[in-house]
């Protein structure tokens, strides 16, 4: 099929310049792709017939490691302060 309709990961090297070039940046395009994306992660992780807590699990460290990213400076600088 056309090189647009192949996912990242069927992409070669050396078609990825032309890949990305075909790709949608506008607002409604990458809406579009992180819609794609979150389907196909439920339908693969969290709605399956014989699923785990694999999934979810994944959603709640994903979770952590993001507010941790986000409050890490804050507690560096507020202990920085707090010693010194």
């Amino acid at each position: 099929g056309p090189l647009s309709d192949k996912p990242l990961m069927e992409v070669r090297l050396g078609e990825l310049h032309t890949w990305i070039s075909t790709c949608d940046f506008s607002p409604q395009g990458l809406l579009g792709t992180v819609q794609k994306a979150w389907n196909s992660y439920y339908a693969k992780y969290i709605n399956v017939r014989r699923g785990g807590p694999a999934g979810i699990s994944m959603l709640l460290a994903g979770y952590c490691l993001l507010s941790y990213s986000w409050n890490y400076q804050h507690f560096k600088r507020h202990r920085w302060r707090k010693y010194h």
